[in-house]
């Protein structure tokens, strides 16, 4: 058994039946996560910012801490550049809140055929309010964006958003060159890391991204908080997503004026467990060794694509290697839809998986087909889990045949 799993309550009392591969969706709580929230909802709840009190002044400290290992995980230049959201989805919808002030009409923004659609109707909307044009990067038949064809799709182009790692094919985005194309154009460069995020320390610097947004419940924290980190300038440019108390400086009744970043983007009480309970999840993630739990994924991924490569009637999509891939692996058994494969994985395997257009209709519609399988690795996953994937595999095969 993987020994990582003492670090992760789930494990603490389930048995051999029990098989997660569904960690693309959301991964299991590490235990210093849970108990983060636990103190802080037991012996320091309370509301942040403003109390004079002893345990609001513990829990202002705490999550100003948070802020500060958030932007660590990702080395971020400064906290202030860290906005505390409920998680990617609307740190992408923030994100497209802000960049849509630099777009004029007729200009474009660049997305891909890869996209969750967390990633996709954002840009739709702020498209439609500035009267700007959405455009996709195409995706090969191996389930990565095709960057061959920038320089086809470079015409006015002001926004590039695209996935750091998808969702369905496990591919990873092939960010320097995407960076070198912006430099190019004068795009700003968003990056979805939802996929990204669980799999170690970030530098958004290195990559040279403008904005990065990431969900928490991936990650080994809790659900219900993510972080958008952006650069400075561009968070001090745009009024406010939403509007409330915690966001302001000054309320008349005529008009307000709204405090510096990021808390002119935190409007109301923030998800201050949630936050500090990520911080202790990220803490965790740093305190990993990466180097080896990627070689242990890159084998756990190859025996699945082994496996389901050799096994009659099944469809692989996304990169059959191992390189510049994470562990998600997207599939299909002939004549079978993926939501019977999946209930009857769990029932009659006890094999968790998911299964349907992962909220990825466009690139369902570029494979030509409506649902697909998904097992999705984590640090805890084993060869155990796998070989029940397999074995299941093959008998929910027989049993539909």
């Amino acid at each position: 058994m993987n020994e990582l799993r003492q670090d992760f309550p789930a494990y603490d009392t389930a048995d051999g039946a029990f098989h997660f591969l569904d960690n693309a969706a959301t991964s299991q709580i590490c235990r210093p996560a849970l108990e983060a929230l636990v103190e802080f909802e037991t012996n320091d709840r309370a509301n942040v910012k403003r109390g004079v009190y002893a345990r609001a002044e513990r829990a202002t400290n705490a999550f100003a801490s948070a802020r500060k290992a958030a932007a660590f995980f990702i080395n971020a230049p400064s906290p202030d550049e860290v906005i505390f959201t409920s998680g990617a989805t609307l740190g992408l919808n923030t994100a497209a809140h802000i960049l849509q002030h630099h777009l004029e009409s007729g200009e474009v923004i660049l997305v891909s055929e890869l996209e969750h659609h967390s990633n996709l109707v954002p840009w739709q909307l702020a498209a439609e309010r500035r009267g700007a044009k959405v455009r996709a990067i195409p995706v090969t038949d191996d389930g990565r964006l095709d960057l061959d064809k920038l320089d086809d799709l470079a015409d006015r182009v002001k926004i590039v958003a695209v996935t750091h790692t998808s969702n369905v094919t496990g591919a990873v985005t092939d960010v320097a060159r995407l960076r070198s194309f912006c430099d190019a154009t004068g795009a700003l460069l968003v990056l979805d890391g939802a996929q990204r995020a669980p799999h170690g320390p970030l530098d958004v610097q290195a990559l040279g991204c403008d904005m990065y947004a990431f969900s928490g419940h991936k990650a080994f924290g809790p659900t219900g908080i993510g972080v958008l980190w952006g650069r400075y300038d561009l968070l001090d440019s745009s009024p406010p997503f939403l509007g409330g108390g915690e966001m302001i400086r000054r309320v008349s009744i005529e008009r307000s004026t709204f405090a510096p970043p990021p808390h002119r983007y935190e409007a109301g009480t923030p998800p201050i467990g949630g936050a500090i309970a990520l911080a202790a999840a990220l803490e965790w993630s740093m305190s990993q060794d990466w180097a080896a739990l990627g070689a242990q994924e890159r084998d756990l991924t190859e025996k699945m694509l082994n496996g389901l490569s050799d096994m009659c009637g099944c469809r692989l999509y996304g990169p059959t290697g191992t390189q510049q891939r994470v562990g998600v692996v997207s599939f299909e058994l002939e004549d079978v839809h993926a939501h019977d494969v999946c209930q009857l994985m769990d029932s009659d395997h006890g094999v968790m998986l998911r299964g349907g257009h992962h909220c990825a209709q466009p690139l369902m519609d570029r494979f030509d087909t409506v649902a697909t399988v998904r097992a999705s690795l984590a640090p805890y996953s084993d060869q155990a889990d796998v070989d029940a994937l397999l074995n299941g595999l093959e008998a929910v095969r027989r049993k539909l045949a």
